[in-house]
């Protein structure tokens, strides 16, 4: 008897989750037009914490270094391959 009562309470289960798909399914139309005729618009998330903004800030500031050292990697090795180019025309003596 035991078993029964579990299937019939695992169906009952999927049944309330299936009506709730399908009432929230027909209800988005209507919804999004008396949203539209009130003049609401959704909500946007909450505002970043200041933790958020700081670290979002760090990530800015370390792109933007690493596009510094790159930059100025670059501009060594220009530098370095010219002044060879330049000693490699002299004899080593």
């Amino acid at each position: 008897m035991s078993k029964h009562f579990e299937d019939a309470r695992y169906y009952l289960g999927r049944a309330t989750e299936h009506a709730k798909a399908g009432i929230k399914e027909e209800l988005e139309p209507l919804q999004e037009r008396v949203s539209k005729l009130v003049g609401d618009e959704p909500e946007e998330g909450p505002e970043p914490s200041r933790l958020d903004k700081l670290q979002a800030d760090l990530k800015d500031l370390e792109e933007r270094a690493e596009g510094e050292a790159r930059e100025a990697v670059a501009s060594a090795r220009e530098r370095v391959d010219a002044y060879r180019s330049r000693n490699d025309d002299q004899p080593i003596e």
